[in-house]
Formats: C-alpha cells, structure tokens, sequence
C-alpha cells in the first residue's frame, strides 16, 4: 500500500516491481549495476522505497529497446 509523507508517494519494492512488470531480483540487479539516478530512501524498518518518478526511471527501463550493438 502506498504511503504518503510530506506530500510525495512512495511505493515498497513489491509495489514498484509489480506496477512496473519485473521481479524483485531484476529490480535490486539493476541498482546494482546501472545507473539510474535513483535516489535511497528507507522507511523506518530499513526497506526501500521508491517514488512515482522514480518508478517511471524504471518502467523505462524494462521497456527499452536496444540495437545489437548495444
């Protein structure tokens, strides 16, 4: 369920991989490995959250078409 603090929405992992159509795998391979200008913010269990912005990075993302040569 999305929670909303001073006014930005924030979305679970679960929450982003679903609206986006990726696991939770994929999701946390990507912040590891690319670049993707994702801020970190933690609820107060220490899970990460993530906002509608940052939820488009990603949607993207999983729907970005690459030449061979990429």
């Amino acid at each position: 369920m999305p929670m909303t603090l001073n006014g930005e929405t924030y979305y679970l992992a679960s929450e982003a991989c679903k609206m986006v159509g990726i696991s939770r795998s994929t999701l946390f391979r990507w912040l590891k490995q690319k670049d993707l200008d994702l801020h970190e913010y933690r609820d107060r269990r220490k899970w990460r959250l993530f906002t509608e912005n940052e939820i488009n990075k990603l949607n993207h993302e999983a729907n970005r078409v690459m030449s061979e040569k990429q």
